[in-house]
């Protein structure tokens, strides 16, 4: 596939010589363009020229090597051939171009002086597939791994980018020349634990010769110790019923098989109480199975266990349903609302009787004008001592 990039190479026609009124001299200016082309890909080189009087075009290479002098070919490369020769145009092909290709080829046209004019041949250099690097299944949660992708051969260098997933992370990015190309690397650098179990990171390489990026997937595998958990199938177990015990144990490997204890022993009566993979069942419960029960799950990486602590209740004490729940609930929010209702109470009484107090002997002396006549008039109130009050203001 090439991509031409079309540009118009004329050399100042005062430079050359050439007069701005003689039509004849602006027709035999060579014209030519340059062209972009991916590495690998095919690139056509043409020369025109307006107007001609019967003299030759010339194409160059970069070393100045003479590729073609009309339709005579003077450089033995099987690559290069003759597309169009005549009097006002010569286009040559080049095959199979590589990176060593590239720079400034010449058009000569071999008029008294000759005139001259450049076309740069650009070459992309196609960025190898990206590779990943750096881990080694499986890790240890906790582990610090290091994720490198690299793609070599671009030019101009690739951009490389990381995805977690769906979500784009970003990892460090270096850069190396490569004679003509480069050598770009990204690294990603982190702990993992039992939520990287399973993640896809992908490596994706982006550049102007690709139409799509260059992808590659590492799915990460950690190891990492059992977590357990007990679920039970009934809310109020009762005797008599069928009651089971299910231990859910999730670590990678998988833990396989699980224990179950009770009370810190072997199970005591392996005929009602019966195991199947992570399912302890019993089949009628009564009394004696009271007790704690624990499940214990292993891998390599560690033990993790848990407990559920079983009480079987009379249903004969509970009623034929079991207790009632709502009746309950009711008794505890009345209990709790009259409650509140005193605590509002107490506090708004307690609230309007804060206050300042004075007894009858005081007020008197209150109202006194002077020491004198307060002392007079606290001494005239001792006559009612029988009607001395506190009260309040």
């Amino acid at each position: 596939k090439i991509k031409n990039v079309f540009h118009c190479n004329v050399s100042s026609l005062l430079s050359a010589g050439v007069s701005n009124d003689s039509w004849g001299g602006m027709g035999q200016f060579p014209i030519t363009q340059n062209v972009t082309v991916v590495e690998g890909g095919t690139a056509n080189m043409t020369c025109r020229v307006d107007y001609n009087d019967n003299t030759s075009l010339q194409w160059s290479n970069p070393a100045q090597q003479t590729l073609f002098f009309g339709d005579k070919k003077a450089l033995r490369d099987h690559r290069i051939e003759l597309l169009r020769a005549t009097s006002q145009e010569l286009t040559i092909r080049i095959g199979d171009v590589s990176l060593s290709d590239e720079g400034l080829y010449t058009c000569s046209l071999f008029t008294m002086p000759v005139r001259t004019t450049k076309a740069f041949l650009t070459v992309l250099g196609v960025p190898r597939r990206p590779e990943i690097t750096g881990f080694t299944k499986p890790a240890m949660e906790g582990e610090e791994i290091t994720l490198t992708c690299s793609t070599t051969g671009s030019k101009p260098a690739a951009n490389i980018r990381w995805f977690r997933n769906d979500k784009e992370v970003q990892g460090t990015q270096e850069v190396n020349a490569t004679g003509k190309s480069f050598t770009v690397k990204s690294s990603l650098k982190f702990l993992v634990d039992k939520r990287d179990d399973g993640v896809a990171y992908t490596c994706g390489v982006e550049h102007v010769s690709l139409s799509s990026p260059y992808t590659t997937t590492e799915v990460l595998e950690i190891h990492y110790a059992p977590h357990v958990e007990i679920t039970h199938s009934l809310i109020i177990p009762q005797e008599g019923q069928y009651f089971k015990l299910e231990c859910i144990s999730k670590g990678n490997p998988r833990p396989e098989p699980v224990l179950w204890f009770k009370d810190g022993g072997d199970l005591p009566d392996i005929e009602r109480m019966i195991v199947e993979g992570r399912e302890l069942t019993i089949t009628t419960l009564n009394k004696t199975d009271n007790g704690t029960y624990r499940c214990e799950a292993s891998n390599h990486v560690g033990t993790s266990s848990a407990e559920y602590t079983l009480f079987v209740y009379d249903p004969n004490a509970l009623g034929q349903h079991g207790p009632d729940h709502a009746l309950i609930g009711g008794v505890v929010a009345v209990v709790v609302f009259i409650t509140l209702c005193l605590i509002i109470v107490v506090g708004r009484y307690l609230a309007r009787h804060k206050g300042t107090y004075l007894t009858h002997e005081a007020k008197g002396a209150e109202d006194a004008p002077d020491a004198d006549t307060a002392i007079i008039n606290a001494e005239g109130n001792h006559v009612h001592a029988e009607e001395k009050k506190e009260y309040f203001i």
